[in-house]
């Protein structure tokens, strides 16, 4: 490959870690809007919640089909046009006049905004071998907390402006970021000599062929799919008495989310220094605990903060060192190798927002915990399957 003498400066790092943060934030910026955008559109709950379905399904394509793209194209150029093309989607969001509109948009916005996950595996490129889990720690703290802190952003933008301002406004910061990217980024390009095709064909052969990253992935897919457990139903809960809180102040529990993922960042050094079983072990044993905290939050708000700690803490580490040790394997192939495991992890999130949901439907906040925590047994259960097949350098 070729690659720029520019180094991976902590300014660099800094700007890509931003501009992961608000590309994915675009994503998460309707969900608390929702009842507010039902109302200005006179729409049914249900029909609103297609806006959030869009952007889902926007992001899924995008994984598949754009990721890949990094290991043919030169990833300078395609991560500046596309995160131009996102602000375009979140243009078309902003100044929707109907339902229609907003779902066009916002799918857009969530199939352009894996821009993300293609400066994942740039800055694991540009990145000093023995420094890249520190690196990709350092990018991924800024994904999630874009995840996190977008839903806080979008309920006091849209309480200073309504609704529109928001979208406005995130339009603006992410046409600005291209600007950035254009003159802060290195021109880097994969040397691969497979056609489009053959690229998307890659993606499901590397599965096929390697067990390490078949592991990793069911990994995260269910470390997410904890993670959408939690958050999916927590509304329901600090909205419900005893609690009764208003939407702000459930709003500002994504600042403990927040909290724990920034703590995660020493993952990635571990995992240079060939610690990951030990990152991932740990993390994956406190992650189980976190739900015994999480369960005492039905009456204690300090149980239910550390418990929100604990598992975004844990979320994160392990998603970090997952990536640190795929991307180990074919440096290559990195953003195949993202968009397969990213799949796999999307898949995660979706299938534990709806076992969440049909779980605080029937049971509550106590059948919420049980399939937290059953998911949290069963991903033991995979890492110990697995870990065998982990290689020593690893």
């Amino acid at each position: 490959m070729t690659r720029s003498s520019h180094a991976l400066s902590p300014a660099l790092i800094i700007l890509m870690s931003i501009a992961t943060g608000l590309a994915v934030a675009s994503n998460y910026y309707a969900q608390p809007l929702l009842d507010t955008i039902a109302s200005r559109f006179s729409l049914s709950a249900g029909a609103a919640g297609f806006i959030v379905t869009a952007a889902q399904l926007g992001y899924a394509a995008g994984l598949l089909l754009l990721v890949p793209l990094g290991d043919m194209f030169e990833r300078r150029a395609l991560i500046v046009s596309m995160t131009l093309l996102a602000a375009g989607g979140l243009l078309i969001t902003a100044s929707s006049q109907s339902l229609g509109m907003m779902i066009l948009g916002t799918a857009l916005t969530g199939m352009f905004s894996v821009v993300a996950q293609l400066l994942v595996p740039m800055a694991a490129t540009l990145a000093a071998p023995d420094k890249r889990g520190k690196v990709v720690g350092t990018i991924m703290s800024g994904l999630l907390l874009g995840i996190l802190l977008a839903r806080t952003v979008a309920g006091l933008l849209a309480s200073l402006g309504g609704w529109s301002t928001v979208f406005w406004v995130a339009s603006a910061l992410m046409a600005l970021m291209a600007l950035a990217l254009w003159r802060g980024l290195p021109r880097l390009k994969s040397e691969t000599h497979l056609n489009y095709p053959q690229l998307l064909g890659s993606v499901f052969s590397l599965f096929i062929h390697d067990r390490l990253l078949r592991t990793r992935a069911l990994l995260g897919c269910l470390t997410f799919a904890n993670f959408s457990v939690l958050w999916t139903s927590m509304a329901f809960l600090l909205a419900a008495p005893p609690f009764n809180y208003t939407e702000g102040v459930i709003g500002l529990f994504g600042l403990a989310g927040a909290a724990g993922a920034l703590g995660a960042r020493p993952a990635g050094g571990i995992a240079d220094k060939g610690q990951s079983h030990l990152t991932t072990t740990v993390g994956l044993l406190l992650l189980l605990l976190s739900w015994l905290a999480i369960w005492y939050g039905h009456v204690s708000v300090l149980a239910l903060i550390v418990g929100i700690l604990l598992l975004d803490l844990m979320v994160q580490a392990i998603h970090i060192t997952n990536q640190a040790v795929i991307y180990r394997l074919y440096p290559d192939a990195r953003n195949r190798l993202t968009a397969g495991y990213m799949t796999s992890y999307f898949i995660g999130g979706a299938a534990g927002s709806l076992i969440s949901a049909f779980a605080w439907q029937h049971i509550g906040w106590a059948g919420v915990c049980l399939a937290g925590a059953s998911i949290a047994i069963l991903n033991l259960l995979v890492w110990w399957r697995g870990f065998h097949r982990q290689e020593a350098a690893i």
